[in-house]
This record gives C-alpha cells, structure tokens and sequence, in this order.
C-alpha cells in the first residue's frame, strides 16, 4: 500500500457525494497523509472492482447506493453488525491482500435520530442497504414498524431478515398514520431524482421526519414537514456520523473533534447549488 492512504466514495451517481470534501478537510486539519475522492461504478461492474481494491493498493471504500448488498458479498470478513445488516457501506483492504466490510451507516443514524422517541410507531421507506441499517437500529426497540416500499417482495425480503414482527405496505400516506418517526432511506428527493411529497398531516404532532438524502439539503419530505410543524433532520448528521469510523480505518487516526465540519459541508452544498 502507497505511504499515502488513497480511499474514495464509490457509488451510482457519485458526483453529488460530499465525502470528499468532509475526508479532505479532515485530512489537512489532523495533519494527516491521504487522498480520497469519488468513483463512479455501474452495478455490472461494482464485483469486480471490488474485489480488486487490495491489488490496487488503497486502504479501501466508502459505499453507497446502489451497491451495499454487493458490497458484503465482495468481502473476505465482515463485522458482526454488517452480518446482522445484511449490507456493506465500508469496505477497508488487510495487509494480507484481503477485503473487510463494516458498516457505520447505524452509527449515522443513531446520531442522526438522538431526538427519537423510540416508543412510536416507525416507518421506513425504502428496502435496499440503507433501509437495511435503518431497520437495524428500529429493530432493537419496542415499537410498531412498517416498510412502504414500491416493490412488495423487496419489502418482505427484507423484515424476513429481522427477528422482530414487521408490517409491510405499498401505500405511503397509509402508512403515515400514526407515526412518530419517518425515515426515507431511498434516493428519492435527491437532485435529478424523482420528489418525494407524501401527506405528513396524519403523523403525530411532534413526530420526527428523518431523510438520509442530503443533495439537496432541504428535500420535498423535509419542506413538507416543516409546513406540517413536525421535527426535521437531514442527512448531513448521518453523512458526519458515519463518516468518522471510516476515517479512522482509513487513515489510523480519528478526525479532530474541533473541525467546524458541519459547516464546512453547508459551503460546499452551497457551492453546488
């Protein structure tokens, strides 16, 4: 492995990531050696690009949509969480030439939805990896959770792999009724993306809406919470929560606790826009 760690985002689109300028800022203010940038990968060839991250010689990958299922399949070892998950967003290369997946995207979430109050009903929208580490962490509570989710048998795949009861739907403003957290754990609302609007009204008053999409900021779930008073969160505390673990496998070192990354994130959204 090069003396400067070389790590990157990799995912289908990329191009919208902040990763890089989060592991960038970090980098220069520890003082650290390292690049990181983005690489944009088709599915059909995710596997094998994967699978030749020891042999080109960087310290690893952070992965996001579409590939996090494949991702775990590509590994030689994985954590216990990232079993339990069933997805990957961190794979790391072993000196031995091998392939470690992780997954800190519950570390995200966790910190993302400190406000939650984990007695209320839950629903999840999506059923890919994100929502994979999303029901991860709903599963660990006592609360009633439901996945809308185009695709029916994507959705009961998906509660097949946790231990707890799961109600499943297609219907989103159905599903709605009731709820003290939503969580959009799909790409919809994301820039070049279809919005997504659904009716928050029959939510419960203080309920708190949670969209991991942060391209951009303010999503259509996220305007429309705030019209109906409900709590909002975007997805930079996710983005910033998982981010720092893969730092710190990345480069050996944690990221400094002082950096202003939260804001240095909101320049760079701004720059895009």
């Amino acid at each position: 492995m090069k003396d400067a760690p070389f790590a990157a985002v990799a995912g289908f689109p990329v191009n919208h990531s902040l990763s890089p300028v989060m592991m960038r800022r970090w980098l220069d203010d520890a003082k650290c050696p390292g690049e990181y940038g983005r690489v944009e990968i088709a599915p059909s060839y995710a596997e094998r690009f994967f699978k030749a991250l020891p042999e080109l010689g960087w310290a690893g990958v952070n992965v996001t949509v579409p590939h996090k299922e494949i991702a775990l399949q590509c590994a030689d070892h994985a954590t216990d969480a990232v079993k339990a998950i069933g997805a990957a967003n961190l794979l790391t290369a072993t000196p031995e030439g091998t392939l470690k997946a992780d997954n800190t995207d519950i570390i995200g979430i966790e910190a993302a939805l400190a406000g939650d109050k984990t007695d209320t009903p839950a629903v999840l929208i999506g059923a890919g990896g994100a929502a994979r580490a999303a029901l991860y962490y709903l599963a660990r509570q006592d609360r009633q959770i439901t996945i809308v989710n185009r695709t029916r048998k994507r959705a009961e795949a998906l509660a097949a792999t946790c231990p707890v009861s799961i109600q499943i739907s297609t219907n989103l403003n159905e599903a709605l009724m009731g709820a003290g957290l939503v969580i959009n754990a799909t790409s919809l609302g994301m820039s070049g993306q279809p919005a997504l609007v659904p009716d928050l009204s029959t939510t419960e008053s203080d309920a708190l809406i949670f969209d991991m999409v942060y391209a951009p900021l303010e999503t259509g779930l996220l305007k429309q919470g705030a019209r109906s008073g409900r709590r909002c969160v975007d997805g930079l505390e996710m983005l910033i929560g998982q981010a720092r673990p893969s730092f710190e496998a990345f480069f050996g070192v944690r990221p400094p606790a002082d950096t202003p990354i939260k804001s240095t994130l909101l320049k760079a959204l701004g720059q895009q826009a």
